[in-house]
């Protein structure tokens, strides 16, 4: 599932952020690859995997891909040279 973060109305005057389904796509995910790495006192798990998908112009770095209950972030979507598909490179951050 693709999906975008969006401000909606809370009802009471204000706002939260929420992340609201786009669309369904297909997609092949690569095996990721991980690091550790020490923030603030605490480690952070990043994953980081290589999609590939059909070319759309809704892939967009800042809205991620949901599958099998992990979520990816797309960091950036690079089309190939004759424009049959695209890669997102997509990172996934799950703290312990």
């Amino acid at each position: 599932m693709l999906q975008e973060e969006r401000r909606i109305n809370d009802g009471l005057g204000g706002h939260v952020t929420r992340w609201v389904d786009i669309r369904p796509l297909w997609a092949e995910i690569t095996l990721p690859t991980g690091r550790i790495s020490n923030v603030a006192e605490q480690l952070t798990a990043a994953v980081t995997a290589e999609i590939r998908v059909r070319p759309s112009s809704d892939f967009l770095a800042g809205r991620r891909i949901v599958s099998a209950g992990t979520a990816y972030l797309i960091e950036a979507a690079l089309p190939n040279n004759n424009g049959s598909m695209t890669r997102l490179l997509c990172s996934s951050v799950v703290s312990p």
